[in-house]
């Protein structure tokens, strides 16, 4: 039988050889299999045999594929033969390693397990059932019309079976009019059904030459590169990874002021992806994919309320405080191991409904692994070395893993490509290095890559005379929060383009800086003259801004000037705000100052915040924050858990134990049904004997799983319920079904 013969192969192979084994199928060593008998016949099932058939490569999956259609799930078949089959060199190497296949080292015969013909379908090859009777047909020397001829080479093809009306009934060759009527009457068509026809497998062959693929056609695929340096390549990756971080920031902002509301089903509405996409100026793709990365960094979760929101948490202000390497980090690697896909949003499903950015909908849980497939592609690549086309990278990845990645292997190569180039770590069709480190979960270095291939922080501005201000490189972060708050941006990009206004400026003077701090700002980080309409406009902000000052009472106004506390209680806002006056220069309302403020500005005013110490405070909300959540760990979700050195030790112990203890003579067995309640009077009688003379005994029991086994074991102890080897296994006696001693 075929798993006896496996079970005698991998009997035969060295340690090292079944180690290797272990590894790469995973399966196979959990639970840990009691002999080879059972990993053979584990590694037989059509499971197991189709998770590792996920490893092969195009000219190794054809050779299994041959070895199917030449029978050797039934008897063994020879290389020649199956080279004859392939039409090129078969590749078994790799169906051995995986013991996919096994040879017999004498002849070199080849056999596989009877699942794998259940991993190829009902038509391997695309060809059709045997039909020994055709084995001998020369497809030339037929009488056949060129339509006949012509439906012939169709099924060739593959697949073998068309559908038809003239299979439902027999027809003489004398009376059949059409193709099919008339190679059903010639045998050269097997009718499955009324309304199906089968091409037969030799039929097929002949066609194809007598090879299941023409020659050459299973060779690897060249992969194309142009040459890079390594550094264009980071420098390319850290421009794009800058422009990353200024569109993300800019959306968590947006998000801060006004939270998107949550669809019904989950997920980011059609509207608000266009609202945020004005907003951040960015396309709808790139929006769906900065979405998706806050999102899974935890920098943006849904909100509790009766009415959820997409809202910024707590995270999001230590990331937006954080060097630019550190927060390019954070989003690449939650990229990385996002098992889900941004592309699909805006995409329709199989009802025609659109996809929703942040819906379950995207959810696909061998992403990681498909994203990590790629970029390690990419990585084996001489360094700097760039794919010139992402099409032929996707066909090398085919050829190299055909079965893995499901439907959407091709989709998810295009899109690692095309988002890991939105977020630097792929650029001019090559891996950075960032990447490459983050690939490799080196994170300090990924971190320091960036860093050094990211633009160096400018310490200088250019002030206009058109009262702009212009930054020729990304700012030192404390620069960037002074300019940001006495400018606003207008135009964004390696080089921002700032505008000062008299909003602006009172903006900078709501926040506690005055207008000699400005002046300062200006006159020491300006690399040109700075023009004399800033310095008049900041002037003549400054002398308005904060002679009407407020605090907390509910809240307070005073001022200096006791026409302007006139004008106040005059207008309709201190009517609607129960404005009332305590002091000649003092009014208080029950209303929060932040309120009271705003409603005088509405009004033209420019009333600034006081706090206990006379100093301007700035009151502006920073935007709405919710808890951030405890997120499931995503390390592991790219690929299962490697077996370790130590656990491969322990499950080759167990089998060799188990094949040693199956094939040792043994003498007159003891047999005790486990579970106790039986007199064990001859099993310690035995256990006894063997303990004093050291003679191995061989015993059957049952484990933890319930699977009954055998061992053969030195016993150095028999005492309180358990029997003590020389391995320093323990076994309890409750467990121990049969004893012998073994025969010398």
């Amino acid at each position: 039988m075929p798993a006896l013969a496996l079970a005698d192969w991998l009997r035969s192979l060295p340690d090292d050889r079944m180690a290797s084994l272990l590894r790469a199928r995973r399966d196979l060593a959990t639970p840990p299999p009691s002999d080879s008998t059972v990993l053979a016949t584990r590694a037989g099932t059509p499971g197991s045999i189709a998770r590792a058939c996920e490893q092969l490569d195009s000219a190794t999956l054809a050779t299994y594929e041959g070895l199917v259609v030449a029978g050797a799930d039934t008897e063994p078949v020879t290389p020649e033969r199956l080279a004859e089959l392939l039409g090129d060199e078969p590749a078994p190497a790799g169906l051995f390693e995986l013991a996919l296949a096994w040879d017999d080292p004498e002849t070199g015969e080849i056999q596989i397990p009877p699942g794998a013909r259940e991993t190829f379908g009902p038509f391997p090859a695309g060809l059709g059932d045997s039909v020994p009777s055709l084995a001998d047909t020369e497809f030339d020397t037929l009488d056949l019309g060129d339509d006949e001829r012509a439906l012939l080479r169709k099924l060739s093809a593959g697949p073998p079976i068309g559908r038809t009306r003239d299979a439902a009934a027999d027809v003489p060759l004398s009376r059949a009019e059409t193709p099919v009527q008339k190679l059903l009457a010639r045998g050269l068509l097997v009718r499955r059904d009324e309304s199906t026809v089968e091409l037969p497998r030799e039929l097929g062959l002949a066609l194809r030459g007598g090879a299941i693929h023409r020659e050459g056609e299973l060779a690897e695929p060249e992969l194309p590169v142009h040459p890079h340096g390594q550094s264009t390549v980071d420098e390319a990756g850290a421009g794009e990874a800058m422009e990353l971080l200024r569109h993300a920031e800019a959306l968590l902002r947006t998000w801060s002021d006004t939270p998107s509301p949550v669809l019904k089903s989950g997920g980011l509405g059609v509207r608000e992806i266009k609202r945020l996409a004005r907003e951040v100026d960015v396309d709808e793709t790139r929006l769906a994919l900065l979405a998706e990365l806050v999102a899974g960094a935890g920098l943006v979760a849904a909100s509790d309320d009766a009415t959820p929101a997409w809202v910024p948490t707590t995270l999001t202000d230590s990331w937006l405080s954080s060097p630019p390497a550190i927060r390019w980090m954070t989003l690449a690697q939650a990229w990385l191991d996002l098992p889900r896909l941004p592309g699909l949003a805006g995409q329709r499903d199989e009802k025609d409904k659109a996809l929703a950015a942040l819906s379950e909908e995207l959810r696909r849980p061998n992403a990681p692994m498909l994203r990590r497939r790629v970029l390690s592609t990419l990585s084996e690549l001489s360094g700097g070395a760039g794919v010139k086309s992402v099409d032929e990278l996707v066909a090398y990845l085919a050829w190299h893993a055909p079965r893995k990645g499901g439907r959407l292997r091709d989709e998810i190569a295009r899109a690692t490509m095309s988002e890991g180039a939105a977020l630097g770590m792929v650029a001019l069709g090559a891996i950075t290095s960032a990447a490459a480190a983050l690939l490799d979960d080196d994170a300090h270095t990924a971190a320091s890559a960036m860093a050094d291939a990211m633009p160096r922080p400018v310490d200088e501005v250019l002030v206009q005379a058109d009262l702009t201000v212009v930054a020729p490189g990304p700012l030192e972060a404390d620069l960037a929060t002074a300019i940001n708050a006495v400018a606003d941006v207008e135009s964004a990009g390696h080089a921002t383009v700032y505008r000062v206004t008299e909003g602006s400026v009172r903006r900078a003077l709501d926040t506690g800086r005055t207008a000699d701090d400005l002046h300062e700002l200006f006159r020491t980080r300006s690399a040109t003259l700075v023009p004399q309409g800033l310095t008049y406009l900041i002037d003549d902000v400054a002398r308005r801004h904060g002679r009407l000052r407020g605090g907390a009472a509910a809240s307070f106004l005073r001022c200096d000037d006791e026409v302007l506390i006139a004008e106040v209680m005059a207008h309709s806002v201190a009517r609607d705000h129960e404005l009332r006056r305590i002091a000649p220069t003092v009014l208080v309302s029950p209303f929060p100052l932040a309120e009271v403020l705003d409603a005088l500005r509405g009004a033209g005013f420019t009333p600034a915040a006081e706090g206990p110490d006379g100093r301007i405070l700035d009151l502006r909300p920073s935007g709405r924050r919710i808890p951030a959540r405890n997120r499931p760990s995503q390390r592991t979700a790219h690929a299962p858990a490697p077996i370790s050195e130590e656990q491969v030790s322990a499950v080759l112990t167990h089998i060799r134990a188990g094949d040693r203890a199956a094939t040792t003579r043994r003498g007159t067995t003891v047999r005790l049904p486990a579970g106790g309640g039986a007199d064990t009077s001859a099993t310690m009688a035995l256990l006894a004997q063997a303990t004093r003379e050291q003679r191995e005994v061989w015993i059957g029991f049952v484990d933890s799983h319930g699977t009954a086994t055998q061992r053969i074991v030195t016993p150095v102890r028999v005492g309180s319920g358990i029997l003590e080897g020389s391995d320093n296994e323990r076994y309890p006696l409750h467990r121990i079904t049969s004893a012998a001693l073994v025969e010398a």
